[in-house]
């Protein structure tokens, strides 16, 4: 499967009755979420490294083809220098092994602060990955890393490294009349979306708008994009956020309708096998 779609969590209470059968319990959100999409974007190890135990329950409780993309925890990325960490790293990533077939590319964010004078040190940490068997996607913030030369210079070691680029896309929050996400207590940042890949796969994380009508543009755009590297055989792992969280598994249902009415070859959406047409008249 080149192409995975998913939200940036998978409990949430408020999909009770949409996403989820009504009366689902929390401890049946990750089952039954995995059975709707095909990845999740897991910030869940930003905040808190989980336990072996826990590890493998995540791993019983998804089918095959399910792909967790773990957010590297806070403690490694947002905490002074990089370099220092790769021990700690490799502990993480041994935990997560736990997952075996059901971990996709793992993914780094690094803070707002964290500039292009600290390339050197961005280096060292990431070319520990590819001896630790590891395929991961870097998220950069500061504005710097968007502007010459630091940008070809990031995307120029990314791709020696073999490792991808996390395209944020927060235009639908920031290019519409109003900004959905005023009451929300950690804000996406307004960068510069670069659609480039620097290898074989990438991460997007789409900060869609609550208001679906206002996506639809820049979700079409996504649609001709997505199209064109996945005919040239590249692996998309595509989140859809939203500041009214709620509303993140109708948009990114919605971005699956749009690649299949505009021709994309992607895989079906598991969610829409157990929905029947909203037209289907019963036979009783």
């Amino acid at each position: 499967m080149t192409f995975h779609l998913g939200c940036a969590i998978w409990a949430y209470k408020d999909w009770v009755g949409d996403l989820f059968p009504a009366g689902s319990r929390a401890t049946d959100f990750l089952n039954l979420y995995s059975r709707r999409f095909t990845t999740v974007e897991g910030n869940t190890t930003f905040y808190s490294i989980p336990d072996a135990a826990m590890v493998k329950r995540w791993a019983t409780e998804t089918p095959d083809g399910f792909k967790f993309c773990l957010k590297m925890p806070r403690e490694l990325t947002h905490q002074g220098e990089l370099a220092n960490k790769v021990p700690a790293a490799s502990d993480f990533l041994q935990r997560m092994e736990g997952l075996g077939n059901r971990l996709g590319p793992y993914f780094a964010q690094l803070p707002p602060a964290y500039s292009p004078t600290q390339f050197s040190d961005l280096a060292t940490f990431l070319e520990a990955f590819p001896r630790l068997g590891t395929r991961l996607a870097l998220e950069v913030r500061h504005p710097d890393w968007f502007r010459e030369p630091h940008a070809t210079m990031l995307n120029k070691l990314l791709g020696e490294l073999g490792m991808g680029r996390v395209l944020l896309d927060t235009r639908p929050i920031y290019d519409c009349p109003d900004n959905p996400q005023l009451d929300s207590e950690r804000r996406k940042p307004r960068v510069p979306l670069h659609p480039t890949l620097t290898t074989d796969f990438s991460l997007i994380r789409y900060i869609s708008h609550p208001q679906l009508e206002l996506n639809q543009l820049f979700l079409e755009e996504w649609v001709v994009q997505v199209g064109a590297w996945l005919q040239q055989r590249k692996q998309i792992y595509f989140f859809v956020h939203c500041p009214v969280e709620v509303h993140s598994p109708t948009n990114a249902k919605h971005f699956q309708q749009l690649l299949e009415s505009g021709g994309v070859d992607v895989p079906p959406l598991p969610w829409n096998r157990l929905t029947p047409p909203p037209d289907q008249l019963s036979l009783f």
